[in-house]
C-alpha cells in the first residue's frame, strides 16, 4: 500500500469536516447563536482530531500476501478481518480509481468470486501495482480453474 492514500484520505477527511463544520455551524448559529456556532466548531476540530489520528492506524491495518493457491487480504483496526480467496473461485478483478486517485496515482484492486461475502478489496496501491497484481491474479485464477 502505498502512503500516498494517507495524504488522499487526510485530504477528504479535512475537506469533509470544513463543510460539515460550516453546515451546522449556521444550522446551529440560527438556533443558538453564537453557543450553537461554538458547539459546532467544536465537533468539528474533535472529528478532524479523532480522523487524522485514525487514518495512518487503518492505513497500516491494510494487507495483503500472495500465496501459491490463494490471496489473502487483512484489514481493520478494531474488529480484524482476514479473507482468503482462492484464485480459482476468482470470477474476475476490478481496477478502479477515482479522480482523487488517479491525481495521487493510487487505485483499488477489487476480487468478485461467486459469493458476495468472499470479494476482497485491496485499496491504495500504485497504479502499476495494481495492474501488475490484476494480471497476476487474473492469470493465476484462470491456470487454476482450468486445472492446471
Amino acid at each position: 500500500m502505498s502512503r500516498k492514500l494517507v495524504s488522499l484520505r487526510r485530504l477528504v477527511l479535512i475537506v469533509s469536516v470544513v463543510i460539515g463544520t460550516a453546515v451546522a455551524g449556521v444550522g446551529l448559529g440560527l438556533l443558538f447563536d453564537e453557543v450553537g456556532v461554538a458547539v459546532a466548531l467544536a465537533g468539528g476540530l474533535v472529528a478532524l482530531v479523532w480522523g487524522l489520528w485514525l487514518i495512518p492506524r487503518n492505513w497500516r491495518a491494510w494487507g495483503y500476501a500472495e500465496r501459491l493457491d490463494d490471496l489473502l487480504v487483512t484489514h481493520g483496526v478494531m474488529y480484524r478481518k482476514l479473507t482468503v480467496v482462492p484464485y480459482g473461485r476468482m470470477q474476475f478483478v476490478d481496477v478502479a480509481s477515482g479522480p482523487l486517485e488517479r491525481r495521487y496515482g493510487l487505485a483499488t484492486v477489487q476480487l468478485h468470486t461467486a459469493s458476495p461475502a468472499t470479494d476482497a478489496k485491496i485499496p491504495g496501491l500504485p497504479a502499476a501495482e495494481a495492474a501488475r497484481l490484476r494480471d497476476r491474479l487474473s492469470a493465476l485464477g484462470e491456470a487454476q480453474a482450468a486445472g492446471l
